[in-house]
């Protein structure tokens, strides 16, 4: 080899070690903070982050039993230095200061094709406008036309569904619950109606899978101009049907008569959520991003938190039947005890403590959101004293602080609704201790919403049927920025006598 070539080969190599190792100014008391396992000279934690997603929430898992709250770096070539919480005090105030932690550049030009300006994607003034939006939407009045109205009704078709089956014939619960939600928040978001089959959804998921593995490859830019094409053309339906769909809002809002009738039989909305980023919003493209944003997050999540749930109780056959007892009770104060007439909205959160007991314990165990994200915009120090400089990645994983011991005690790996009950009432965790549905001014919007649509189906399908799994394989998620399970969930499905 030419003795240029081997100088400029070892001071290639001497500059990424001196990047990854001796040029970070992170800092804790003057020292530099310890790595995880199986950190390489060279490569960093890069290689660890290209193994399937399941086996990345193990990694975090050891990471976090290994190091408890204290915060560690990582390291990935080309990439600017992070680090990994897991302490609820320094998410709190990472939560809390908006300011100081932005979604960043480092998460918006990965997300950018697929969430555009959407409130997934933005900061400042451009997220206020459309979370006023979604809150002005989300009133009581629209959420009580949600639960009394428009939900009992797909979710009528969702039973009607599953009642017409064939005996013996193998359902997917994840497709069930996924065109409940695709018709229940194409509704809400758009007036129209939407299935789960329809292409945009299937765009979407591809999309979707394909924006989380740019998080992982460093050199997705690369790669993407050889394999890219089939993400391109997701995008791009996905874009089309998000413009489609405003050009039909903004023509229904010309016209007063059918601005006024959203759908009679639906319940009284005051207008779609789009109508409600129109009148905040003059751009038609970021309308369209927006509201795909919030189309995304409510059906995605909300349907595969759903799925993880049925999982559960299927492999915890004693908790589904705690599940019709309190359902019984429920039922033994409504006027009608015709259960074959059965009306979901009676089933409401407050009144269901061990609904909402499974439900939040599948989604520590499970959250739709596994990881998060922030950058540095300015030099800061955690609470725990650690200093990190302008552009720091921090990373918190959900799914492996719902499993920390210290919060959650020796139990934590463990299916157990009854942690969330005191005396038959339901307790609660802090936002930081308990990331699921975000903290600080980014706290879940949609939170109330799911939790009502959660409460309805679980206490209708499980009063109403038998499930059983069709094998006792473990259930793993697929490649996604949410938590979608590999397979679906095929199980049998049978009507109980009521």
């Amino acid at each position: 080899m030419h003795p240029a070539t081997v100088l400029l080969t070892c001071s290639f190599i001497l500059l990424i070690a001196f990047y990854l190792f001796g040029g970070s100014k992170i800092r804790r008391n003057g020292q530099a903070l310890r790595r995880p396992p199986n950190t390489l000279p060279l490569a960093g934690n890069g290689i660890l982050f290209l193994q399937a997603r399941h086996k990345l929430f193990s990694w975090f898992v050891k990471c976090e039993r290994q190091f408890g709250f204290e915060t560690f770096q990582i390291s990935v070539p080309t990439l600017p230095p992070g680090v990994v919480i897991n302490d609820p005090k320094n998410l709190e105030f990472v939560l809390k200061n908006e300011g100081i932690f932005s979604k960043g550049d480092f998460f918006k030009r990965r997300s950018w094709d697929l969430f555009g300006n959407g409130i997934i994607n933005t900061d400042g003034e451009l997220w206020k406008v459309q979370r006023k939006a979604g809150l002005q939407f989300l009133s009581n009045t629209n959420l009580k036309a949600l639960t009394d109205v428009a939900l009992p009704k797909y979710l009528d078709n969702s039973i009607q569904g599953l009642e017409e089956s064939k005996e013996g014939s193998v359902i997917d619960l994840e497709d069930t619950f996924h065109e409940l939600t695709t018709a229940l928040f194409g509704f809400l978001a758009f007036n129209v109606e939407i299935h789960n089959s329809h292409p945009f959804s299937r765009a979407f998921d591809f999309a979707s899978g394909a924006t989380c593995e740019r998080f992982q490859n460093p050199l997705w830019q690369v790669t993407e101009i050889f394999f890219g094409g089939e993400f391109r053309k997701s995008v791009a339906q996905v874009k089309a049907f998000g413009s489609m769909i405003v050009s039909n809002a903004i023509q229904t809002k010309q016209d007063k008569e059918k601005e006024t009738k959203l759908d009679p039989s639906l319940g009284d909305m005051s207008g779609s959520l789009i109508h409600s980023l129109l009148d905040s919003i003059d751009d038609h493209r970021m309308v369209a991003d927006a509201a795909l944003n919030y189309l995304s997050a409510g059906r995605d999540t909300t349907a595969q938190a759903l799925t993880w749930t049925f999982y559960l109780l299927m492999r915890n056959p004693s908790q589904l039947e705690a599940i019709r007892q309190e359902v019984s009770t429920v039922l033994k104060t409504e006027p009608t005890r015709d259960h074959a007439k059965l009306n979901s909205a009676v089933f409401r959160p407050a009144s269901m403590p061990y609904v909402m007991a499974v439900f939040y314990e599948t989604l520590r165990l499970y959250p739709p959101v596994p990881f998060e994200m922030k950058q540095c915009e300015q030099a800061t120090t955690l609470p725990d004293g650690t200093f990190l400089p302008q552009h720091t990645i921090l990373i918190w994983c959900t799914w492996a602080m719902n499993r920390s011991q210290l919060i959650w005690g020796e139990d934590a790996d463990m299916f157990k609704p009854g942690r969330w009950l005191e005396n038959g009432n339901l307790i609660s965790k802090t936002a930081f201790e308990y990331p699921v549905f975000n903290g600080g001014p980014r706290t879940c919007l949609g939170k109330k919403m799911a939790e009502l649509v959660a409460v309805q189906v679980i206490a209708t399908l499980v009063f109403k049927f038998d499930f059983k799994a069709v094998d006792d394989q473990e259930r793993i998620s697929k490649n996604s920025l949410t938590l979608p399970m590999e397979g679906g969930l095929p199980c049998y499905v049978s009507t109980r006598s009521t």
